[in-house]
């Protein structure tokens, strides 16, 4: 197994943090061209629009190839045939402000600022063409008559836009991961470190995203007349989000043993395979296999509702879930006596229920469990109403279960949702200590801040939280010893000394100003003889 290099640790000011989770610092009084490009396209100034306009294009061209695809359709096409052009008039609109602001604030780039003539050299660079491509289509269209076919193929093209994200967030990767083996990239790809960078980031949401189509093609499919219209559609888009999920799962499978726990080569991947985000993987793509290779020995297509179970291969991408979990597993003993004690009250109502109305209505009071279903639904306070008594012992039964099943049932939520908040609060607690740790002294390398920044998304902090937290810090560490709780004090051994020393400061004091004879007679009967022999040394010494 080859050793991880370690990633060089460049150490900053604890304010770094705060300006990069803050709006961008620029100098108001910059030329426009410059202050435009510092805003928007900039990569270099934390805090400025350059990631969040990158993002809403690439959500723009995303939703222009889904279109592509979708007016091959005509039963949706000819409907919205208005709303279609309308929208590609828009994303036009939109990449030809792009390509004409990137033309204009071509001086001020890195790339093109040292050249002759800056903005002709931005025209014949990949990335300006790709977006040239982008729009040119539109306006070949307007002059020149272009095959429908051949327009939507040039059309096409603007998925290579994507490539203006990819190709730096691979550049960053590359250089993350020198000298690295295959298996520790690929480790660094689907598993979060830090050598992961922005390119683990997009794998992140581009797995996210199918999975959510994946689910809602399931569910369209689900409606007949729209099923009618896609089924072809439906089987490719299948086949194409299990081709990416079995990828996934193999390449998870595959670089598992880097993680720590999972170190051997055989039985550290039988141990990831049985966690529960490994079974759910491999539940996302089992179906569709079975269904391939079995359907023609039995009728499997109730498998494919098996398939709505990629959506919690999202529970991998929240912190919540964790949460969640550890709740569940401290409060389990508490939560197993409130099941059991809803379970006793369901059967023991269900019985009664079953001896008042049985005789009345053999039909739907037929037996006990028919029983528990009307119990069941009467203490959820539910109540269809498809099962109801009608004797006067049976509707006095039914009341008192009404009202029982208020409190019964409302135990488990209110104890999950005490839990919940409870170990939320107790994270954060954990995450200011650790983040006091850091801040001792004052430096702060690459992945301390990293983990700052990964435990306040997963706790849900926003940046003024954190702020809050680091202020609240900083503050403590500049208050005087005396003021500081005891156990603060004690995390630094210089606080500690030199508190000792105050403490045997004010102890002297206090032998002066104090009534020697009336303090040692209360002492003898209060004092131990060490902490008596300890007063009297102290006295000596300032005597």
């Amino acid at each position: 197994m080859t050793n991880q290099t370690s990633k060089p640790v460049k150490d900053f000011k604890i304010e770094d943090i705060l300006i990069s989770n803050q709006t961008a610092q620029i100098d108001p009084n910059l030329p426009l061209r410059a202050t435009l490009y510092a805003w928007l396209f900039n990569p270099n100034i934390e805090g400025n629009y350059q990631k969040s306009f990158d993002r809403w294009i690439a959500l723009l061209i995303i939703l222009n190839i889904f279109a592509i695809f979708l007016e091959d359709i005509p039963a949706i096409y000819q409907p919205y045939k208005n709303l279609f052009l309308i929208f590609d008039l828009f994303s036009i609109v939109i990449f030809l402000i792009e390509y004409l602001l990137r033309l204009y604030l071509a001086p001020e780039d890195n790339e093109f600022s040292n050249k002759t003539h800056p903005r002709l050299s931005f025209i014949k660079s990949p990335f300006a063409l790709i977006d040239l491509l982008a729009i040119a289509p539109f306006f070949l269209q307007a002059f020149i008559p272009i095959d429908l076919r051949i327009l939507r193929f040039l059309r096409l093209l603007r998925i290579f836009k994507i490539f203006r994200v990819l190709i730096p967030a691979y550049i960053q990767f590359i250089e993350l991961n020198q000298h690295r083996s295959f298996r520790q990239k690929i480790h660094a790809l689907v598993f979060p470190s830090s050598f992961g960078g922005k390119l683990h980031e997009i794998f992140d949401t581009f797995i996210a995203i199918w999975v959510i189509i994946s689910v809602f093609a399931v569910i369209l499919e689900t409606v007949g007349s729209i099923h009618f219209t896609f089924h072809l559609h439906f089987i490719v888009l299948d086949t194409i989000a299990v081709a990416i999920f079995s990828l996934e799962y193999c390449m998870r499978m595959y670089s598992c043993v880097e993680e720590p726990g999972f170190r051997h080569p055989i039985l550290g991947r039988i141990k990831h395979g049985k966690q529960f985000s490994s079974i759910v993987d491999l539940l996302s793509i089992l179906p569709f296999f079975i269904e391939v290779f079995l359907h023609h020995i039995v009728d499997l297509r109730f498998l494919r509702v098996f398939r709505l179970l990629r959506l919690l291969k999202l529970t991998r991408y929240s912190g919540a879930t964790s949460t969640l979990r550890k709740v569940i597993a401290r409060e389990w003993p508490v939560l197993c006596a409130s099941i059991f004690i809803m379970l006793l009250l369901v059967i023991l109502t269900s019985c009664l229920g079953y001896f008042f109305e049985h005789e009345a209505q053999p039909d739907k009071y037929e037996n006990i469990p028919q029983s528990i279903y009307w119990a069941v639904i009467t203490l959820a306070s539910v109540g269809y109403g498809d099962i109801s008594p009608i004797t006067p012992m049976g509707r006095f039964t039914t009341m008192i279960l009404a009202l029982l099943g208020i409190g019964i049932f409302a135990i488990p939520a209110a104890l999950l949702s005490s839990a919940f908040s409870d170990q939320l609060h107790k994270e954060r607690e954990e995450m200011k200590r650790e983040i006091y740790k850091i801040l001792q002294d004052d430096l702060i390398n690459h992945h301390e801040a990293q983990f700052i920044r990964d435990e306040a998304k997963r706790l849900h902090l926003t940046h003024h939280e954190i702020n809050d937290i680091i202020h609240e810090i900083q503050h403590e560490s500049q208050q005087p010893q005396a003021e500081l709780p005891i156990h603060q004090i004690a995390k630094n051994t210089e606080y500690a000394v030199e508190h000792y020393k105050i403490l045997l400061a004010q102890l002297r004091q206090l032998g002066l100003l104090t009534n020697q004879a009336e303090f040692s007679k209360l002492a003898a009967d209060r004092l131990t003889p060490s902490e008596k022999a300890l007063w009297e040394k102290i006295n000596q010494s300032s005597n």
